[in-house]
């Protein structure tokens, strides 16, 4: 059967890196209350002249790179964003001309904080059904950009950043050896929706708004969410907790991840944490933490990885792969 397997990755962050204390100097809050809450200890802030879609180059650049292979190689880009460059078109096209590719298609996710697994799902279903072979999967986001840097409750919680995997199409067994994507599993339930949104966009406010969030009710729902979704991606592998070497969660709070690590029986050696570095990055949070571990060899090939999120709406899913 055929299998999407991670041939290549790479990360992107913008210049600017912006700490607790300088958050200290904007809104009335502390680095302790922050590092309590969230485990964030600063985050990255696009400036002038940095986009979505610059950013997502760059980590395309280098996912393209580390996987050996050229632009026009690529015949699908698949991109995770809340925060397009322009309500249209689509940034995964603006990062398609950006990249000199002229062949194949390209098309954005929205799902919010679940974006890359949403992506990767997708990007997965177009390899084996045979309308591609080689998919550029980007997360990229400039959230700073829809914060309200009044609301203390949000603006400490959010950055910018982008990452992006290569998925190649091979040749697996069907079992769970098999290197590459081996289930996805994705859910969604609208009735949640005022619990994290943007309050703007084209068709109702023609503005584009500012996000906001019930961060306790987030939290209520967050750790049993995530849990179904990897319960399910165990299910349906016939794997369990044991068998995984790598938990890589959407990097938005601290104790949510611990929370749901423990609820699972993942012991904290065995899951990647950057939130403390880059904070909420949204979409890119995954791709950002699966390049992190993987440059730095904790990530090695063969070893069985999940991906797991949640986002507004709500939106929640897990990814299972062997790398």
């Amino acid at each position: 059967m055929i299998r999407s397997i991670i041939r290549g990755y790479g990360a992107a962050l913008p210049k600017r890196v912006m700490t607790n204390q300088d958050i200290e100097a904007i809104v009335e809050t502390t680095d302790e209350w922050i590092v309590q809450r969230t485990g964030i200890k600063q985050r990255y802030i696009a400036g002038e002249g940095e986009t979505t879609s610059s950013l997502g180059e760059l980590a395309a650049r280098a996912a393209l790179e580390n996987a050996g292979i050229q632009p026009d190689e690529i015949d699908l880009i698949i991109v995770a964003t809340s925060t397009p460059d322009n309500t249209f078109p689509a940034t995964a096209v603006n990062i398609q001309n950006r990249l000199g590719i002229t062949s194949g298609f390209a098309f954005d996710v929205q799902a919010v904080c679940s974006g890359f697994v949403y992506a990767m799902a997708t990007a997965d279903l177009y390899i084996r059904g045979g309308m591609a072979r080689r998919v550029l999967v980007i997360g990229a986001e400039t959230f700073s950009r829809i914060l309200d840097w009044t609301d203390r409750t949000t603006c400490v919680l959010f950055g910018d950043g982008a990452g992006a995997v290569v998925l190649e199409a091979g040749e697996g067994e069907g079992k769970t050896s098999d290197r590459g994507i081996l289930t996805s599993n994705l859910r969604s339930d609208g009735s949640h929706k005022d619990k994290l949104y943007v309050d703007g966009g084209p068709s109702t406010t023609g503005t584009v708004g500012h996000l906001r969030m019930e961060g306790r009710e987030v939290f209520k729902h967050a750790v049993g969410m995530i849990t179904d979704v990897i319960e399910a991606a165990f299910e349906a592998t016939g794997t369990t907790a044991d068998d995984l070497d790598w938990l890589v969660p959407h990097q938005a709070n601290r104790r949510i991840i611990d929370g749901s690590a423990k609820k699972l029986g993942i012991p904290n050696e065995k899951v990647v944490i950057t939130v403390d570095q880059h904070g909420n990055t949204s979409a890119a949070s995954i791709p950002l933490a699966l390049a992190a571990a993987a440059s730095d060899g904790r990530i090695k090939k063969g070893d069985l990885v999940m991906l797991e999120a949640m986002g507004g709406g709500f939106t929640w899913g897990a990814v299972l792969l062997r790398w």
